[in-house]
């Protein structure tokens, strides 16, 4: 049976507590398949020697550099569990033969349903009033009610995505159901199943109530959302950003936000992860933080689960499937 070394399975399983957990996928379907051995995390430094006999390797956020990877003689498939593969020295992979798949779409309605969490948290404002019910305030209060920040609805709102993928498409398509108008900007207009009106970047930034974050970092989108592209917005337009870190210029949002010339704030990534040093978004005022969680609903897990063991059958049948490189055949 091949040997299969799981890098680091902490996000998707945390063994050994949870594999009994229901809210947890188990490991028990990978374990058919071969020799397998999970790591909950590897440094940089773990990796070379835990894969060194291996010939699958399974692996999140541990990265697989190009010293690695040509000092791995057994080495024949990476199975990526997410959908990014920056991790991965996808050239060095092609020139080893190695086959490297990743797993897609698997959490498309998780982020979707997250960005309108994030989105209404900011409109409705549950989070802080809870907080100041279970602080005694509503006790005290001479009146039926009270609001700590002014609350807004969206129906009727424009709802700008910046990149109609899968998971802008989703996103859409709440919007709709909320009563929004969408417009949207992507590298290339398709055919979707709800009004929406093409426009620019520019003007999208300038029309949009909420503007939702959905395209690929590239050296295009770096920065996408600086101090220049802020001026250009509503002063109580709402941003998010679910895609990637670097989209935003943190900075340049902390102080739009310092200076109430955006309305809100919304993010499940930042530019580092975990922010070790901080971010000047943390303490931004009207900013509404979760930490690269989107993804992670339980359903979506069992689906990535799913597709990983999925992904590993098709390349031990020989017919691997979701391949993102070009493997050079011996």
């Amino acid at each position: 049976m091949p040997k299969i070394v799981v890098l680091d399975g902490y996000t998707l399983n945390p063994l050994p507590a949870a594999e009994s957990s229901p809210d947890h996928p188990s490991w028990h379907a990978l374990a058919t398949l071969g020799d397998l051995t999970i790591h909950e995390r590897s440094t940089p430094a773990d990796i070379p020697a835990r894969i060194a006999d291996a010939e699958i390797v399974l692996t999140n956020k541990a990265p697989l550099s190009r010293e690695t990877i040509s000092s791995l003689p057994h080495l024949k498939y990476i199975g990526v569990m997410a959908t990014g593969t920056n991790i991965v020295d996808l050239k060095a992979a092609s020139e080893h033969g190695i086959v490297v798949t990743n797993v897609p779409g698997y959490s498309t309605m998780s982020v979707a349903q997250h960005v309108f969490a994030l989105i209404l948290e900011l409109c409705s404002q549950v989070g802080p009033l809870d907080r100041e019910v279970k602080s005694g305030r509503w006790q005290a209060c001479p009146d039926f009610c009270f609001t700590v920040a002014p609350l807004h609805e969206l129906d009727g709102k424009t709802l700008g995505i910046v990149g109609l993928g899968a998971i802008g498409q989703a996103v859409a398509r709440i919007g709709v159901a909320f009563g929004m108008k969408i417009i949207a900007t992507a590298r290339s207009p398709k055919q979707v199943d709800f009004p929406v009106d093409w426009v620019s970047t520019e003007d999208l930034l300038r029309r949009a109530d909420v503007v939702s974050l959905h395209c690929p970092l590239t050296p295009e989108t770096h920065h996408l959302i600086n101090a220049k592209t802020l001026a250009g917005m509503k002063p109580s337009a709402l941003l998010i950003n679910t895609g990637r870190g670097p989209l935003v210029e943190e900075q340049a949002v902390a102080a739009a936000l310092e200076a109430g010339q955006l309305g809100g704030y919304g993010g499940d990534v930042l530019l580092a992860e975990p922010p070790v040093h901080g971010s000047p978004l943390i303490s931004a005022p009207r900013s509404v933080l979760t930490p690269h969680v989107a993804w992670a609903s339980v359903e979506a897990r069992q689906r990535l689960m799913d597709a990983l063991v999925g992904n590993v059958k098709a390349f031990l049948s020989g017919i691997p499937s979701n391949v993102v490189n070009s493997p050079v055949r011996s």
